[in-house]
């Protein structure tokens, strides 16, 4: 077999055959397409638009660029490419440019072979090992990217400087055969782009003034935010026109979706836990229309996005405190997050919002409680569009409170809940909802749903504390609402 060869005279004697890596990438693509099979497994949102557009770059051999924002996948899908890969590729043993043994493009790779002929001892490199990422940032270098002379190994060599055995070589010439990605492209200093454009174009650079001939054999892909891939100085021409295909991607169109990705993402499986964690659905929909309430937002920076790790980091560290709850109060039998437990997750929502002057004025803290009452408050009229809550209301417009502890167990909660009129009631008769009063945490979570619901409809308040009480008259009146939120945020008083 050819994966056995350890010299170039046992791979030529077992047909093998190597391949430019873009003919590699495209044969296997093919293979996956035939055999039906997931071409980016774990990528959700993206098969009617991303994957089709990737699918065809590849076949067509083009190198690509992903553009947008943060938080879409962008990473993960340059990471499976090499899934389309060879399994194992032969090289020429001690090569930095993992030479093809059958066409070395290094000194060292052609001397090798001068010297050695069939007795040239090769080396099998994994496909894994044939991937090479680079975050490009300001300060990086010519040297990082393509390499630089080496006075070191110049004289240990015995070589001149402007022999090509005396560079130590960078990032570029090591992922020969293989996949070389650039995130954040734009922000490469333009002589740097340069050096790839003629990479790409002539196979030729200049290293301290010495020209080096490396017609190298890369699968380019590059990712960038699209604020910052223009011609306005931020990336040259003749390199973005030598990128063959721009491919953007989206955040999740559908909150389905957006649930989904979030469900496959977050870390939930809390296997020291002495019992079950049932996330209700509305607490995972309202986490994923707080994501889709902020890109809306225009308190929060657009260009920047908000990215899909938000629900997957406020629905771990929701979960987080229901853990906390369960284990104080003693109902870590079944644990059941609750809308309280998102509002516990503000630290895990003020960090990914960017925000722009309006916002800064406002507080993130301030702005992502705004986004948690206005996504409850959509979710809550899918589950109870045209039920009367009257008597519920009018229980907290005759003066009286009701305050679910962080630290209160399930049971202590039902019994306030069950001094509600009407609340519990409503809650159960909703066939969204398959439990009875007897699981109290379910109950517990859809009441106090329930009652997020009404607040975000200003029917009732919700105070720092956390109780829910009577809306004030100027709360219930639109332009009262908004002397109040200008109040709170001490833009007038």
């Amino acid at each position: 077999m050819a994966s056995h060869a350890r010299t170039l005279g046992e791979l030529k004697n077992s047909d093998y055959q190597t391949r430019p890596v873009k003919d590699e990438m495209r044969h296997n693509l093919l293979a996956k397409l035939r055999n039906r099979e997931k071409i980016f497994p774990g990528i959700i949102g993206y098969e009617e638009t991303v994957v089709p557009q990737i699918t065809n770059a590849i076949l067509s051999k083009h190198n690509i660029i992903l553009l947008g924002l943060r938080g879409q996948a962008k990473s993960r899908i340059i990471r499976q490419l090499t899934s389309l890969l060879d399994e194992r590729i032969p090289v020429i043993a001690g090569s930095e440019t993992s030479d093809d043994p059958f066409a070395p493009v290094s000194a060292y790779g052609k001397q090798t072979i001068n010297a050695k002929g069939d007795d040239t001892p090769i080396a099998w490199v994994e496909r894994d090992a044939r991937f090479v990422e680079k975050l490009a940032t300001p300060d990086t270098t010519v040297a990082d990217i393509i390499g630089d002379i080496d006075p070191i190994k110049a004289a240990k060599g015995g070589h001149l400087l402007s022999d090509e055995l005396s560079i130590f070589f960078g990032l570029l010439p090591r992922a020969n055969r293989g996949i070389f990605a650039i995130n954040e492209l734009p922000d490469l200093a333009g002589k740097i782009q340069v050096a790839l454009f003629n990479i790409m174009q002539e196979g030729d650079v200049q290293i301290k003034g010495f020209p080096v001939r490396l017609p190298l054999d890369v699968f380019l892909v590059f990712s960038a935010n699209p604020e910052d891939y223009t011609a306005r100085g931020k990336i040259i021409t003749p390199l973005k026109d030598r990128i063959g295909a721009e491919i953007t991607t989206h955040y999740p169109s559908e909150l389905s979706l957006g649930v989904e990705i979030t469900k496959q993402e977050a870390f939930t499986a809390r296997e020291e836990l002495n019992g079950e964690l049932r996330i209700p659905d509305f607490i995972r929909e309202t986490v994923e229309q707080i994501t889709f309430e902020a890109r809306d937002d225009n308190r929060i920076d657009k260009r920047s996005g908000v990215s899909q790790r938000l629900p997957i980091t406020v629905t771990e560290a929701l979960v987080s405190n229901a853990e906390r709850r369960a284990i104080i109060t003693g109902d870590e039998a079944d644990i059941v997050p609750r809308i309280s437990d998102i509002y516990a997750a503000l630290p895990a929502m003020t960090g990914k919002m960017e925000l722009e002057y309006e916002g800064e004025q406002v507080g993130a803290t301030k702005i992502a409680k705004d986004l948690i009452k206005r996504a409850a408050g959509e979710i809550f009229e899918g589950y109870f569009v045209g039920i009367d809550f009257t008597n519920t209301i009018r229980y907290f417009d005759t003066g009286n409170n009701l305050r679910l502890a962080d630290t209160a167990s399930n049971e202590e909660c039902l019994m306030l809940l069950e001094e509600v009129p009407d609340l519990v009631d409503l809650v159960l008769l909703q066939d969204d909802f398959d439990f009875d009063r007897d699981d109290a945490a379910q109950t517990v979570a859809a009441c106090e749903f329930a009652l997020e619901g009404l607040y975000a409809q200003n029917k009732i308040a919700r105070n720092e504390e956390g109780g829910y009480t009577a809306a004030t008259k100027a709360k219930k009146d639109r332009r009262g609402m908004i002397y109040d939120d200008l109040t709170e945020t001490g833009r007038f008083s």
